[in-house]
């Protein structure tokens, strides 16, 4: 069952006169529980294409489908309420809040699907649990290392059971130790049938996905 479908998008950026065609009519198919790596050499488009299937940026042209529902047509409130409830991420650089404990930056979006903050806290414990930081409830990013924080990271994404998981180079900022375990993580939850999207540029870890897409000058090779 196809669970994405990207048809044709194009992804120009404008500065004055100046245009960036950085997606060039890209076509893109992902099936329900598989786990796809996207690669390319730097400038190539991915994180890009990535920010587009996300609905973290608005193609110029083009068609993405999820789930049966052409999301391209969502307007700017739809779009927040669909990624919120449907989607998961996770960046290079964290994103978690500094102010925030472990426990509170996972609860923090479940409470803004409209959980009660009881079932929310439930919800962050058991995905803190199952990310291996079950003892670090209460710790704050600045008491955490780049590898644990990852982790957090990953708990905040999964926590609501999304339908698909966006990780964006997710290991860049990690040593590799760090980085085989958030790849493990990946991987144990790819195997209990959640479906990623990642992008990265290390091979060694586009290995962990089903597949690998490979983009280049804006165009799937």
């Amino acid at each position: 069952m196809k669970l994405i479908e990207v048809k044709n998008i194009i992804k120009t950026y404008k500065n004055g006169d100046i245009e960036t065609h950085v997606l060039k009519g890209v076509d893109l198919s992902v099936e329900k529980g598989e786990f796809v790596a996207i690669m390319g050499r730097s400038g190539a488009g991915k994180s890009t294409l990535l920010y587009q299937i996300g609905l973290l940026d608005v193609p110029t042209s083009g068609e993405i489908v999820i789930g049966g529902k052409d999301v391209s047509k969502l307007s700017e409130q739809e779009r927040t309420d669909f990624r919120l409830r449907e989607l998961g991420y996770v960046f290079q650089d964290y994103a978690l809040l500094p102010d925030l404990t472990a426990a509170e930056n996972v609860l923090l979006p479940i409470i803004m699907q409209g959980t009660s903050k009881e079932e929310a806290y439930k919800m962050a414990k058991e995905a803190l649990e199952t990310v291996g930081m079950g003892d670090k409830l209460d710790n704050l990013p600045s008491q955490l290392s780049g590898g644990e924080q990852q982790r957090v990271s990953v708990a905040r994404a999964v926590a609501h059971k999304p339908d698909i998981l966006f990780a964006d180079e997710p290991t860049a900022n990690l040593d590799n130790g760090s980085s085989d375990l958030v790849m493990g993580l990946f991987k144990e939850l790819n195997e209990k049938g959640q479906t990623i999207v990642m992008v990265t540029h290390e091979n060694r870890y586009g290995k962990f996905g089903d597949r690998i897409v490979t983009i280049d000058d804006g165009k799937i090779k």
